[in-house]
C-alpha cells in the first residue's frame, strides 16, 4: 500500500528519517513463505496482510507475527494491502480517541483519499452521524454518496459548515495541518475533539524545503491552553506507526483489526482501491498521490508488469 507518509519519508519531512539505502512502505499483503521457530497460529501458504516497519515495497517481507493478520476468504490481495493503515487509523481516531457516538458530526479533510473513505464508511456504521468532507472538486461526483455534505477543498468550508450546523461539529480529523488547524478548532462544539493525524500540506514541491516546512507550521495558530479549558475543547494527535513500532501497542491494534475484519465480513466496510502499479512505476504512483489525483488507495503490485509508455 502507498500512503501519504511515504511521500513525507521520501522528502525527509518526518522525525528521525531513516538512513539510506532503504526500502519504503509500511503495509503489505501476500502469502506466508516461512515461519519463525516459535510462531503459532499461522501456516505456510496462509493469505495474510501485515504492518511492516519499512521495507514493505518488496517481493519478500519479514515482520514480527504480532503485526500479521489473516485475510478473509473473499478479500483480494489488493484490498488487503489497502486495508490496515487506512481502516485502523480511521477506527482508532473515531472510536478510541474521539468516542464517536450516535447523532454526532464529523469533519474530515481529503475525503476522497484512503483514510477519508475509511472514515466515511465507519461513520455509516453508527446511526445518524453527519459527515462533512472536503475534497478536490473533480472527485465530488465519485464520492458524493459516501459523505453527507461535501465541499471543495479550496472553498471557505468553515462558513459552509456553520451554515448547516450553526454550533459546529463534534469531531475534526485533520491530515492537512497549516492554516486548517485554527479553522478546525474554531469549528469544534463544546466537548468536541480535534485530531491532527498528518501534515500533508508540508509535502509541497518535488524537493525537500525547510522553508516550506517551517511556513506550514508558522501558519498554525498558537493553541492557548486556557482557551481550551474555557471552551471545553479537546486537541489530540494520532500516529499509527508510532503506536505500533515505538509504543508497543500491537495488542491493542490486533483487537481493532478483529473488529474491522468483522465489519468487513458483515459487508459494512470495504477498502476502496484507486489503482494498481508495478514496482517500477512507483515514481508515477507517488506523483498521483502528490497531485491528490487518487480516490482511495494506490497499490504496488509485484506481479504487475509496467504499463508501456505510449510513444
Amino acid at each position: 500500500g502507498l500512503n501519504f507518509i511515504d511521500l513525507m519519508v521520501r522528502q525527509g519531512n518526518i522525525d528521525n528519517p531513516p538512513k539510506t539505502p532503504l526500502v519504503p512502505g509500511f503495509e503489505c499483503s501476500g502469502i506466508v513463505e516461512a515461519l519463525g521457530d516459535s510462531v503459532k497460529g499461522f501456516e505456510i501458504g496462509d493469505r495474510v496482510m501485515a504492518f511492516v516497519n519499512y521495507s514493505a515495497w518488496a517481493e519478500v517481507v519479514c515482520t514480527p507475527v504480532e503485526f500479521v493478520y489473516k485475510i478473509p476468504d473473499d478479500m483480494s490481495f489488493s484490498e488487503a494491502a489497502a486495508f490496515p493503515m487506512n481502516f485502523v487509523t480511521a477506527y482508532m481516531m473515531l472510536f478510541e480517541v474521539a468516542n464517536l457516538r450516535e447523532g454526532m458530526s464529523v469533519l474530515v479533510h481529503s475525503a476522497g483519499g484512503g483514510v477519508g473513505q475509511a472514515v466515511a464508511q465507519l461513520c455509516s456504521t453508527i446511526p445518524n452521524v453527519t459527515v462533512f468532507g472536503t475534497a478536490s472538486s473533480f472527485k465530488h461526483e465519485a464520492i458524493k454518496n459516501s459523505v453527507t455534505h461535501l465541499f471543495d477543498r479550496n472553498a471557505d468550508y468553515v462558513q459552509e459548515v456553520k451554515r448547516i450546523s450553526t454550533d459546529g461539529v463534534d469531531i475534526v480529523l485533520d491530515c492537512l495541518c497549516g492554516e486548517n488547524t485554527g479553522k478546525g478548532l474554531s469549528l469544534l462544539k463544546p466537548l468536541g475533539t480535534y485530531i491532527l493525524y498528518g501534515s500533508s500540506n508540508m509535502v509541497t514541491g518535488e524537493t525537500k524545503s525547510f522553508f516550506s516546512f517551517a511556513k506550514s507550521w508558522w501558519q498554525v495558530e498558537k493553541v492557548n491552553p486556557i482557551k481550551l479549558y474555557e471552551e471545553n475543547k479537546v486537541i489530540a494527535g494520532f500516529s499509527l506507526l508510532n503506536l505500533l513500532f515505538k509504543q508497543n501497542r500491537g495488542g491493542l491494534i490486533k483487537g481493532v483489526m478483529d473488529k474491522l475484519l468483522n465489519l468487513y465480513n458483515n459487508k459494512k466496510i470495504k477498502p476502496v482501491v484507486d489503482s494498481l502499479w508495478a514496482l517500477e512505476e512507483v515514481k508515477e504512483a507517488m506523483q498521483r498521490i502528490h497531485d491528490r489525483g487518487n480516490i482511495g488507495k494506490l497499490i504496488l503490485d509485484v506481479e504487475k508488469a509496467p504499463t508501456p509508455l505510449v510513444s
